[in-house]
């Protein structure tokens, strides 16, 4: 019995590869399949990350910068081509289309005034104004927010799927690992090992590409978040700003 079982032991033993590197080429091509989809899902996710972190901090490095600028600056009007300076910044860019429909409206404001100016001092015009200032502006933070929240849902989507997909490449890996069990007549640990350690595989891949994924996900999410805050505190500002400067009728 000992020397049937030391047989069994060798025969197992032999097909049993100790570092990950064997038992993923020695793994099923199912297994193998799912392994190289998690690959392509974490090579891209990182790609995002590290994409993510270098928009962010450019961001965040202008945004204070022009922010510094323009807390000295008085005149709305001299702040113009120095937003166009900084092509990273969110609030330059709501700066921007802020002054640029303000520059729209000074115009418009100018023929109503010829055609009928009666109509153009009137409350109701004011308010109007001020409406499509406003609108303009959260045209701009909306763009922008788009701008820095997108290839994020990649990161979602890996987060949330990669587990799954994982866990698919070791279900298949343990129905092959039974079959051969079956096959075999035999279910010794020798035997059942090697396939369970191998489908077990997939899932830690999955796990490591879902992991990272989430974390930076989440981080960026919350950043991005702050920075369309920022934007909307800016655009209320602006606004003041106008509206205090608007001359009264």
């Amino acid at each position: 019995m000992k020397e049937i079982l030391s047989v069994a032991g060798a025969s197992g033993s032999g097909n049993f590869h100790g570092s990950v590197i064997d038992m993923i080429f020695a793994s099923g091509p199912m297994v193998q399949f799912v392994l190289a989809l998690l690959l392509i899902f974490s090579i891209i996710s990182w790609a995002i990350i590290f994409m993510k972190y270098f928009q962010l901090r450019a961001v965040k490095r202008e945004n204070e910068s022009f922010l510094a600028i323009y807390a000295r600056n008085t005149r709305i009007a001299d702040m113009f081509p120095l937003a166009k300076k900084y092509h990273n910044s969110t609030l330059a860019e709501v700066f921007r289309s802020g002054y640029g429909e303000l520059l729209k409206i000074a115009k418009t404001g100018k023929d109503t005034t010829a055609k009928d100016a009666p109509e153009a001092t009137s409350p109701l015009f004011e308010l109007r104004i001020m409406d499509q200032l406003e609108r303009a502006m959260n045209r701009a933070c909306d763009t922008e927010t788009g701008k820095l929240e997108r290839a994020l849902g990649f990161l979602a989507t890996t987060g949330s799927a990669c587990p799954f997909i994982g866990l698919f490449g070791t279900v298949w890996g343990i129905m092959n690992t039974f079959q051969n069990i079956g096959a075999r007549g035999s279910a010794t640990l020798a035997v059942v090992a090697p396939g369970i350690s191998e489908a077990l595989i997939a899932t830690a891949a999955g796990l490591a590409a879902a992991i990272p994924a989430v974390i930076f996900y989440n981080y960026y999410l919350n950043r991005i978040k702050n920075i369309s805050i920022e934007m909307d505190n800016f655009s209320s500002e602006f606004l003041n700003i106008v509206e205090r400067h608007q001359p009264k009728k």
